[in-house]
């Protein structure tokens, strides 16, 4: 089964192609538009991932060199967008910490959670203005990342 090879770069480089012009279209969360901040899902997302892949390894240590990794990442995801939500939205209240996953996650589990938020931020990136596409674009390529490590 062949996959595609999304690299960080290759993300990026085709970011670059989108034209300045989505930035007025109404595209992209955050300013005058009666939609939530399509980060806040995001974000809520990288909480959940973190928390999963922490689950994880407290189930199993022997993924502790593979998964922790994720967890700081995810959980610097979550800084990072949750500061970029603050900067649209300074009253916007802190959000809570992600609940404890059910069960006993794995390897699995968290790869197919990291898949999918990678997706979800690729094509959130493609709404966003200018200003918030970089991080969003990285949020995306790093999650995509780790899903092809974790295969």
């Amino acid at each position: 089964m062949a996959r595609a090879a999304w690299s960080r770069r290759r993300v990026l480089a085709g970011l670059l192609f989108l034209p300045p012009a989505l930035a007025g279209c109404g595209l992209g969360g955050g300013s005058g538009s009666d939609e939530p901040d399509p980060l806040i899902a995001l974000a809520d997302a990288a909480r959940a991932d973190a928390a999963l892949a922490a689950a994880a390894v407290a189930a199993d240590r022997r993924l502790a060199d593979a998964l922790q990794p994720l967890v700081d990442a995810r959980t610097e995801h979550a800084a990072a967008l949750e500061a970029e939500i603050a900067r649209l939205d300074p009253d916007r209240p802190s959000p809570a910490p992600a609940p404890p996953p059910p069960g006993r996650p794995g390897r699995a589990e968290v790869q197919q959670a990291v898949l999918a938020s990678g997706r979800a931020a690729g094509e959130v990136a493609l709404t966003l203005p200018p200003e918030r596409v970089g991080l969003v674009a990285s949020v995306a390529a790093c999650c995509n990342a780790y899903a092809e490590v974790l295969a």
